[in-house]
């Protein structure tokens, strides 16, 4: 006879949020989303590919494109691998969610791979850090990098129009 023991439920519960938006090539542009990141970031915030909008965060910005909003301009894998001051409690990650989108917003630039941004995030976050990720897809730290995830945001834009999914992770 196989012994089989009743797996328990994890202790937390994964919070799923709905939400009808429309859709801007700057995500935060957008009132709703821009709201949405805001009220669930904590401390000290990097936005990684920081786009045109300024958010009313204690926030680092960084976007490669020289024109943008950012401190710094630099290809998102250079600047996590350069970085060297405080740690972050909260990291946005908002990249062009796909390489044709790369191409057009950063003038035939691509950008980094990012899986090998993931690796190297762990190194300058706080423990119990915040990574939120925006994608078409549910691009999530994972739990091989030490990451749970606490929250999803389906962003339903409507008609045939791709849904955005947001995901909020906690580093254990």
């Amino acid at each position: 006879m196989i012994n089989r023991k009743k797996s328990k439920l994890n202790e937390s519960k994964l919070i799923i949020e709905y939400m009808k938006t429309t859709l801007n090539k700057y995500t935060f542009s957008n009132k709703r989303i821009r709201t949405w990141v805001e009220k669930n970031s904590n401390g000290y915030v990097l936005n990684l590919f920081a786009g045109e909008t300024k958010l009313n965060l204690n926030e680092v910005r960084n976007d490669i494109h020289e024109d943008s909003n950012a401190e710094y301009h630099k290809d998102a894998l250079c600047f996590v691998k350069e970085w060297d001051g405080e740690k972050f409690d909260t990291v946005i990650l908002d990249p062009p969610y796909s390489i044709r989108k790369s191409m057009e917003l950063y003038h035939g630039r691509k950008m980094s791979e990012f899986n090998a941004i993931k690796d190297e995030l762990k190194r300058i976050l706080k423990p119990q850090a915040l990574v939120i990720t925006f994608g078409y897809h549910s691009n999530s730290m994972g739990e091989s990098r030490g990451f749970k995830q606490n929250k999803i945001l389906l962003m339903s834009h409507g008609g045939a129009i791709h849904d955005t999914i947001a995901v909020i992770e906690i580093l254990k």
